[in-house]
């Protein structure tokens, strides 16, 4: 049904876009485009936050070199390291003023770690409450929902207790997020979680690309590279229950979705969207 929204994805009043990492940030801009366009009218100041990054001297001038270009009001850089950082008056007006709230990559864990119950993330959650976009780039991506990865290598997936979870910032429920996930070979970390986690849909982001989570819980893939949806929920069996930590896992009837730019999925019914069925749900979103 066009416009149905999720029923397990919590919709908020502002888009989320998660990005897979390495997005054009000098060239063409579409992703960030995307992103910057998605603000709300009359509200073109940005935020970003460095806190996942390990140098965010050198990763900050470049995206406010990027948004300054697409025609930001303002773009405040913010290097948030510490709790008191994200406790600090000054830094939390600026969340409050800005139409964008942008994280960058590097570790998520440092990222929940300085954010997790800080008066910045409730500023946040207001924003995207109020309409405001909220992006996140690679770490800043897998981060946005409330259950994120934080390790795993690929190459030990499908192994019990190899791909490891904790709390994100719980900005949007029912997903959960991978990034560089082609290029690293990720399939196997989300087949992980979808054993152990049917319920929740897996979302690996290739590089290059990025999924929007509209107000309605439809889901919009953008960039040039690939969104790969990984559906556990009609899962017939898996042995993980039974195994001690280190165990191969079997699971059957995984189904798998590999999207394009302008190509969606409605998460509640688990149908892929093509681009006509697409602006159609997103049409009759309120």
């Amino acid at each position: 049904m066009a416009g149905s929204s999720s029923d397990n994805v919590a919709a908020t009043r502002g888009p989320l876009v998660a990005i897979g990492g390495a997005e054009d940030k000098t060239s063409e801009l579409e992703v960030l485009t995307r992103v910057f366009t998605l603000a709300p009218e009359g509200e073109e100041e940005i935020t970003l936050i460095a806190t996942a990054s390990g140098e965010p001297e050198e990763v900050l001038p470049v995206y406010q070199a990027a948004f300054d270009r697409l025609g930001a009001d303002r773009v405040h850089a913010l290097d948030i390291r510490e709790r008191q950082d994200a406790a600090n008056a000054r830094n939390v007006r600026l969340v409050q003023t800005s139409g964008c709230i942008f994280f960058t990559g590097g570790d998520q864990l440092r990222l929940t770690n300085v954010l997790g119950g800080s008066p910045m993330l409730g500023a946040i959650r207001e924003r995207l409450d109020a309409g405001a976009v909220v992006a996140g780039t690679s770490a800043g991506a897998m981060a946005l929902t409330a259950t994120m990865i934080y390790d795993g290598a690929a190459a030990d997936a499908l192994h019990k207790g190899a791909v490891k979870m904790t709390a994100g910032l719980g900005l949007v429920d029912g997903l959960i997020i991978d990034s560089h996930f082609l290029e690293r070979g990720r399939f196997t970390r989300l087949m992980e979680v979808g054993a152990t986690n049917p319920e929740h849909l897996g979302v690996g982001l290739g590089e290059d690309a990025a999924v929007i989570v509209h107000a309605n819980g439809t889901l919009e893939a953008v960039g040039p590279g690939h969104v790969i949806i990984i559906d556990s929920r009609g899962m017939a069996s898996s042995n993980v229950a039974e195994l001690s930590m280190g165990e191969p896992v079997a699971v059957e009837n995984m189904v798998m979705h590999a999207l394009i730019s302008g190509h969606g999925f409605d998460v509640g019914a688990r149908r892929y969207l093509v681009p006509d069925a697409l602006r159609d749900y997103l049409a009759d979103t309120p």
